[in-house]
């Protein structure tokens, strides 16, 4: 049995099941995965592997035992949590991480509001934000596995660009020392790695990813373009005010989870808005929540949280933003 998404009326018919949607995202991830584990090895192999089973596991375990309703593992859902998961954790995490991570995800975030479809939030991010909360020391050590594949990485790298450059400004030294100390380039930034979550790893693979999805239509590109513009906008702001101090644009974009997260994790169809218009209020209310906390908080990062703030407004966003009845015309100007 075909599940179709919810949208608003007219329902249409159409050959897209939920089985088929998540693979092409899961489709969509193989580029970044792929890169990660030219870079992390098994590291990234073993926590896409435990991501993946665990949360189908944990989903297998609460539906034919717990509610005892129809076991419906095969749609992808779960798999697709579990290896987002996976690729937003540091690459030498612990497998019982990856496994409590995905406890939380599936069986706190997902299940229990009533399984796909019913989530208010979306499940990988809420795996992630409880790991971060319960384990910082864990989530936030960056050091960095030799690869299988890839002679001398630096397996003593002990921070990510947003930590290291957010350190370095709290110590008094300008974006121009930092840069310069540890030898950042927009070109390393974009195709290859330069610390972070085993996702994170390449800027380009997720933008294939982008495309791919746009080209398939899966998802729409109103929620990408509103949180990287809004970013863009926001961030260059504060830059152009103080360029010393404040990170440019570009680097924005390209380090930390920005990419990952506005085009896997925001455009979650369950999670976002159904409207034109509440997908561009909900994106720039993302961009927003991230330069600021990027910018003001204690953490260097904040997409996820911003995410996760704005998924709670979206029951409001789809009451508020209808469109128009079927049949009904619609007055312009």
């Amino acid at each position: 049995m075909k599940k179709l998404l919810v949208s608003p009326a007219p329902h249409l018919h159409g050959n897209e099941s939920t089985r088929g949607l998540m693979r092409d995202v899961v489709i969509a991830l193989s580029p970044s995965l792929l890169v990660s584990v030219y870079f992390f090895g098994f590291s990234a192999i073993k926590l896409a592997f435990v991501g993946v089973i665990a949360c189908v596991l944990v989903e297998y375990v609460i539906q034919k035992y717990v509610i005892k309703s129809k076991v419906e593992i095969n749609d992808y859902s779960a798999a697709l949590t579990g290896l987002l998961l996976a690729l937003n954790l540091p690459p030498n995490s612990p497998w019982w991480i990856v496994f409590i991570g995905s406890v939380v995800a599936i069986g706190v975030a997902k299940m229990s509001f009533g399984g796909l479809g019913q989530n208010l939030f979306n499940p990988a991010l809420v795996g992630r934000v409880f790991l971060l909360v319960s384990f910082p020391v864990i989530m936030t050590d960056w050091t960095i596995p030799t690869s299988w594949f890839r002679e001398g990485i630096d397996a003593n790298t002990g921070a990510t660009a947003l930590s290291i450059v957010k350190e370095g400004l709290s110590k008094g030294m300008t974006m121009d020392q930092i840069f310069a100390e540890h030898n950042f380039s927009y070109a390393q930034m974009l195709f290859s790695k330069i610390g972070g979550s085993v996702g994170e790893v390449s800027a380009l693979a997720l933008l294939v990813g982008l495309a791919y999805l746009l080209i398939r239509r899966v998802i729409r590109p109103h929620i990408p373009v509103a949180i990287l513009g809004t970013i863009v906008i926001f961030s260059g702001i504060f830059w152009i005010i103080d360029p010393s101090h404040n990170p440019d644009p570009l680097f924005t974009i390209l380090t930390g989870g920005i990419l990952i997260g506005s085009i896997f994790m925001a455009t979650d169809y369950v999670t976002s808005p159904m409207s034109t218009k509440g997908m561009i209020i909900y994106g720039i209310g993302i961009g927003v929540i991230t330069v600021l906390i990027r910018n003001f908080g204690a953490y260097p990062e904040g997409i996820s949280f911003a995410i996760l703030i704005m998924n709670a407004t979206v029951p409001l966003l789809n009451n508020y933003f209808k469109p128009a009845k079927f049949g009904k015309e619609v007055k312009h100007g």
